[in-house]
C-alpha cells in the first residue's frame, strides 16, 4: 500500500467528526491493506511509531525538503525507513539521523511529509484510535465487532488481531484467547467524587485499598515466570522478588493482576517515587533490589490451573484468589453485600479511614457481580481519593525565571479530547523538587518539536499526576474551565498518554464548576499569559 493513500485517509478522518463517517473511511482502506500493511496503518494512523522513540526532534525537521513529484513509498518502506533510522547510535549520529530524514522526506509528495512530519511530532491524533480502528478492521474483515474487541483484549494488541483478520478472515479470532506469558490489556477504572457515590454505583461490592504502587500482571507456567506492566511491557528481568514470590505459590500455571509496592521500615508504604526509581533500574538489578525491596499485592485472578476466570464475577475470582494467594500478599479489603444497610455502609467508611491512616492512596470500589474486563475502563470498578487528581498531558513548557533559569518549568497541562487531540486545561510550575526539575527539564527536550520565545513545544507522550482544588470557568481554555490550584504529585511513565484523563471526565467529576476566575493579580495564566514569576520556585 502506498504511503500516499494512508495520509489521505488520514487527512480526511481528521475533517470529519461523525465516529461513523470515520469507521467507514478507514474501513475501505484495510480492505485495501495487506495483513502487514494494516499493522503498521494502525500505529500512524493513532499517531505512534512501531519502532517507539528514534531520536529525531524539531532540530531535525525544521529544514524544508524538497518534495518528490510522485508518490512512490509504501507503508511498509515507510517503517523499514524507520527502523533504520532508530538503529541509529554512537558519534556522529545526529547528523546521521539528518541525512536519513532528509533522504525520507525527499521521496515523499507534499502530502506525504506534512503527514510524515506530524507522526515524528507527534500530531497526527485526529481520532482515528485504537476503539475506531477495531470497528473498521471488523466492518471490514466481516466480523463481530464484539468478538474483535475481546480478541483485541485478549492479544494485547489490535495490530496482531488486525494481521490475522486481514489473513486468515473472522477464523482467525478464536486463535486470540487468554494465554499464559501473553499479557493482556488490564481492567481499568473510573473515578468517583464519595465512597459513598462509588458505593451506590456499585451496588454490591468490595471496597479495596488503592495501593501507590506499580500495576504488574504476573505469569507463571511452570517454572517460567513473565511480568507486565500496565503498558504490557516485559519487565521480569527488572523484578527477581515479585518472580520468586509468583514461584512460592501453590499453582503451577495462572495470572494474577497486581500492584509493586515498598515499604519502610515501620511497614508503612514509600512513597510513589522512590518505587519507579527502582522499577527502572536496568543495570546493578541486585544491587537496586538490596537497596529497596519490591513487594507484591494481588487483588485479582485471570486465569489458574488452565481455566480461563475473565468472565466470572468478581466474588468467585476472588474466591480463586483467596485459595491461591496467601492473606499477605493479597490487598485488604471489606463487603459491602447490601449497600441499603447501614451498618455495611459505616464499615466501609472506617476501612477507608484506615487505609489513608495506614498511608494508602484511597480505596477501589469494585462491583462484585463483574466480570473481568480487560483492556477497558469499566463503572464496574470506581476509585475513590480524598483530594481531586487528574492524569494530565504535558503539551509544552516554559523556561523558569530566577532560581529556574536554564530549566524547564511552567507545564501546559492537557486532557484527551474527544477526537483523540489534547484539550489544554491550565498550567502549572508547583510541586516541582529540584530533582524533578532537572529531570523534566531533559525529558521535555527529548520531545521537543518547537520553540517560540519561552514556550518549548513538545510531543505529547509524557503523563503527569496533578493534585487540584477544583474547575473554575473560563473563556481563556478551550473546555471553558481551567484547573485551581494545579500541582504536580508526580510522573507516570507507568502510563501512555492514551491512559490520560478525557475532557469528559474532568467536567462530569465537577458538574458546576466554581465562579469565573478573577482578572488582575492572581488570576491563572492564559495560554499566552506572562512567565513564570521569578520567585517561584
Amino acid at each position: 500500500m502506498l504511503l500516499a493513500r494512508l495520509a489521505r485517509v488520514s487527512r480526511e478522518v481528521t475533517a470529519t467528526s461523525a465516529r461513523s463517517q470515520k469507521i467507514k473511511l478507514l474501513a475501505e482502506l484495510f480492505r485495501q491493506a495487506g495483513p502487514d500493511d494494516a499493522p503498521v496503518a494502525i500505529a500512524y494512523l493513532a499517531g505512534r511509531l512501531p519502532q517507539g522513540r528514534i531520536g529525531v526532534g524539531w532540530s531535525v525537521l525544521k529544514d524544508p525538503v524538497p518534495a518528490a513529484e510522485a508518490a512512490t513509498l509504501t507503508v511498509l518502506g515507510t517503517d523499514a525507513a524507520l527502523t533504520a533510522l532508530a538503529a541509529v547510535a554512537g558519534p556522529g549520529s545526529q547528523a546521521e539521523r539528518r541525512r536519513l530524514v532528509q533522504e525520507l522526506l525527499g521521496a515523499a509528495t507534499e502530502e506525504e511529509q506534512r503527514f510524515l512530519v506530524g507522526l515524528l511530532t507527534g500530531e497526527v491524533r485526529q481520532g482515528a484510535l485504537d476503539a475506531v480502528a477495531a470497528e473498521a478492521i471488523a466492518a471490514a474483515a466481516g466480523a463481530p465487532v464484539t468478538d474483535v474487541r475481546r480478541a483485541v483484549m485478549l492479544a494485547g494488541s489490535l495490530e496482531e488481531v488486525a494481521r490475522g483478520l486481514l489473513a486468515e478472515g473472522p477464523s482467525a479470532l478464536a486463535d486470540f484467547r487468554l494465554t499464559v506469558g501473553r499479557p493482556v490489556g488490564p481492567m481499568l477504572a473510573h473515578g468517583a467524587k464519595s465512597l459513598a457515590e462509588a458505593i451506590d454505583k456499585a451496588g454490591r461490592c468490595a471496597v479495596e485499598e488503592k495501593l501507590d504502587g506499580i500495576r504488574v500482571q504476573v505469569h507463571r507456567d511452570g517454572r517460567a515466570v513473565r511480568i507486565y506492566t500496565r503498558t504490557l511491557d516485559d519487565v521480569t528481568g527488572r523484578l527477581p522478588e515479585i518472580a520468586e514470590a509468583a514461584l512460592a505459590l501453590d499453582a503451577p500455571c495462572f495470572v494474577l493482576d497486581g500492584e509493586v509496592i515498598a515499604l519502610g521500615g515501620d511497614g508503612r508504604p514509600l512513597p510513589f517515587q522512590q518505587i519507579a526509581g527502582r522499577f527502572g533500574s536496568r543495570v546493578d538489578v541486585a544491587a537496586a533490589q538490596a537497596a529497596l525491596p519490591l513487594t507484591p499485592v494481588f487483588f485479582d485472578v485471570l486465569a489458574v490451573d488452565g481455566r480461563d476466570l475473565l468472565d466470572l464475577p468478581g466474588d468467585r475470582r476472588h474466591a480463586e484468589l483467596v485459595r491461591l494467594v496467601p492473606e499477605e500478599r493479597r490487598v485488604r479489603r471489606t463487603v459491602v453485600d447490601d449497600p441499603a444497610d447501614a451498618a455495611a455502609r459505616r464499615a466501609a467508611e472506617e476501612f477507608w479511614a484506615e487505609t489513608l491512616r495506614r498511608g494508602h492512596e484511597g480505596v477501589m470500589v469494585k462491583a462484585l457481580d463483574a466480570p473481568y474486563s480487560a483492556g477497558r475502563r469499566g463503572a464496574a470498578w470506581l476509585k475513590v481519593k480524598p483530594v481531586h487528581t487528574l492524569d494530565l498531558v504535558v503539551l509544552a513548557a516554559e523556561w523558569g525565571h530566577g532560581r529556574r533559569t536554564g530549566k524547564l518549568s511552567n507545564l501546559h497541562l492537557g486532557a484527551r479530547g474527544p477526537d483523540g487531540t489534547f484539550v489544554m486545561l491550565g498550567k502549572t510550575f508547583k510541586g516541582l523538587t529540584d530533582a524533578v526539575l532537572a529531570w523534566q527539564t531533559e525529558r521535555l527536550r527529548e520531545l521537543a518539536v518547537g520553540e517560540s520565545g519561552y514556550v518549548v513545544t513538545v510531543r505529547p507522550e509524557l503523563v503527569v499526576e496533578i493534585a487540584y482544588d477544583g474547575l473554575q470557568s473560563s473563556t481563556r481554555y478551550p473546555a471553558g474551565v481551567t484547573l485551581r490550584f494545579a500541582r504536580v504529585l508526580r510522573y507516570r511513565e507507568d502510563k501512555s498518554a492514551a491512559e490520560a484523563d478525557t475532557v469528559e471526565t474532568v467536567l462530569a467529576a465537577h458538574e458546576r464548576p466554581g465562579p469565573p476566575e478573577p482578572a488582575g493579580p492572581g488570576a491563572p495564566e492564559a495560554p499566552d499569559g506572562p512567565r513564570e514569576p521569578g520567585t517561584a520556585g
